[in-house]
């Protein structure tokens, strides 16, 4: 008895050491998500006018799927191209989740001489993964007879982690309160992301801006850390994809829309044309190295006459753009 005695004395003795001796389990650090990120403003009405079959669509789910791209969104694309997106994407098996996968928001409803004059246009968000419910928020009117929107849809597996786009005005007529619409809607949605982020969200969104980097109007989104000679007097909290290519105008980025702006970028000696599509992710987001890069326009689409700003068969007047980020998902 007194050799059990001393042997669970041993064991207490024992226990008791090591409980002050082992190292505590480390404190659950916070999750990250890598994800590549794919926009594409397709002029689906403009040059396609609804048409399903002249190649921007096999060619946008060519791309998405050779970039094996997690995050999707469209601009200006009818509500038919939307629906041959969705097949040939269910086709190729790259949502996890062939039900649920996409969301749209209506800029414009059935209107003569616009996606065939019968069918909704608007803006779309692809996911590789599942989706949750959507938001849509409209933005303050332009004037125009469309509704132009902030689409945005959070992911059932990291449900902390939104995704989002728009396409802001072109238009800088002044609004009812003295501020130019395109200031209006960036302004609109930046106010928006940024409630997004207070209530702890993870916010990437990819959309046309029609802005580009250098503009006043977008100092309150680039981050107060992104100062160079092509993008400077920031006071914001984004960083966008784009906006560490050395290669291509460092703080500006690569271009992405056709035509030769006025006035012209700042490196316009080496590319005249204007880059005002982006991918934005708030910087205390970000939780690794992170890349943006616009590819070359396809000439492939058919029954696309040439104009003086781009040349015959090409599938829209921007190019795609994609970037790849690791962000705080929980």
């Amino acid at each position: 008895m007194r050799h059990l005695e001393r042997t669970a004395a041993c064991l207490t003795a024992l226990i008791a050491v090591l409980a002050t001796t082992l190292p505590s389990p480390p404190a659950s650090a916070t999750a990250t998500a890598a994800y590549t990120v794919w926009h594409w403003n397709v002029a689906g009405n403009k040059m396609h006018h609804g048409s399903t079959s002249d190649g921007m669509v096999a060619g946008a789910v060519a791309s998405i799927l050779n970039r094996d791209a997690d995050l999707v969104a469209f601009n200006e694309l009818c509500w038919g191209q939307y629906r041959s997106i969705q097949a040939e994407l269910r086709s190729g098996g790259w949502p996890a989740d062939p039900t649920n996968y996409s969301r749209f928001a209506t800029i414009l409803g059935p209107t003569p001489g616009v996606c065939d004059g019968n069918e909704n246009y608007g803006n779309a968000i692809f996911s590789k993964r599942p989706l949750g419910p959507a938001s849509r928020f409209t933005l303050p009117s332009d004037g125009s007879r469309e509704q132009r929107n902030l689409l945005c849809g959070h992911l059932l597996d990291a449900p902390r982690v939104r995704f989002c786009t728009t396409h802001i005005t072109p238009s800088n007529a002044i609004g009812d309160n003295g501020q130019k619409h395109n200031v209006n809607q960036l302004t609109f949605v930046l106010d928006r992301l940024e409630g997004y982020g207070a209530e702890g969200d993870t916010v990437i969104i990819a959309g046309d801006f029609n802005a580009q980097p250098h503009y006043g109007r977008l100092n309150t989104w680039y981050s107060s850390t992104l100062d160079t000679a092509h993008n400077s007097g920031n006071t914001g909290h984004y960083r966008e994809l784009d906006d560490n290519d050395l290669g291509h105008c460092p703080g500006y980025g690569e271009w992405t829309a056709t035509g030769t702006p006025s006035p012209a970028p700042p490196c316009a000696a080496v590319q005249p044309r204007a880059k005002i599509d982006m991918i934005f992710v708030r910087q205390d987001r970000i939780a690794g190295p992170y890349m943006g890069d616009s590819l070359g326009i396809s000439t492939s689409c058919t029954g696309i006459p040439a104009t003086e700003k781009y040349p015959a068969g090409s599938c829209s007047d921007h190019r795609i753009l994609f970037g790849t980020v690791t962000v705080t998902a929980g």
